[in-house]
């Protein structure tokens, strides 16, 4: 357990991380990060504060949508956008294109890691994801479509706001689902586990030699 959470902290301080290194190269961010951005613009809050209240305001979605938060969910909600501030301030903006694109790549990269650590520790979905699971399992949407309907959203609105939407957009949309999925066996504790145990010797009956 101690090993889990741990994985589970070190994965959210990471994504948090991440996320600012993207806002950064300054060549556009992923849909939530746009409408965190349009939202920050209007506001004055920072972009890693508005990550934190609106993963609270998505939780409050899975209400009717009957999901449950698990340890990971709370903590994805109080870390991610944290990180993300404390990041931010840290974190120079990149000059140039091209390098831009470089920095964004390797902020994808660093995303994807971090999302195989906390989604391997098995702790529960974060806010977004669940959202996802829960609309498909609410009323038989694809997962695909759920993903594309509330992503499309919140980049529309975010773009509306004034986030950044650019090459970064088109690279995280394209790029991410199968950096995670690469990543995720490295972590997936629930995995690992099953394989261990699938190859271990099954016990000899006492008094009994093995065959």
């Amino acid at each position: 357990m101690p090993a889990r959470i741990t994985q589970l902290l070190i994965g959210l301080v990471l994504y948090g991380t991440a996320c600012a290194v993207m806002v950064r190269a300054g060549i556009g961010v992923d849909p939530w990060t746009v409408f965190a951005q349009g939202v920050a613009a209007h506001t004055g809050i920072g972009i890693g504060w508005i990550t934190n209240i609106v993963g609270f305001l998505v939780l409050l979605l899975w209400l009717p949508l009957r999901q449950r938060p698990g340890i990971g969910t709370v903590a994805n909600i109080l870390l991610v956008g944290t990180s993300m501030q404390a990041s931010l301030a840290v974190i120079p903006i990149v000059e140039g294109f091209p390098l831009g694109i470089a920095v964004f790549v390797a902020g994808m990269l660093l995303l994807a890691l971090a999302s195989g650590l906390y989604i391997g520790a098995d702790f529960g979905a974060g806010p977004r994801d669940g959202l996802m699971t829960g609309l498909h399992a609410r009323f038989g949407w694809p997962i695909w479509i759920a993903r594309l309907v509330v992503e499309a959203s919140v980049l529309f609105v975010g773009w509306l706001l004034g986030g950044s939407v650019g090459l970064g957009t088109v690279l995280f949309a394209a790029g991410i689902g199968p950096l995670v999925h690469r990543a995720l066996p490295l972590f997936d504790r629930r995995r690992r586990a099953l394989r261990e145990r699938t190859a271990s010797p099954a016990p000899v009956a006492a008094g009994r030699p093995p065959a």
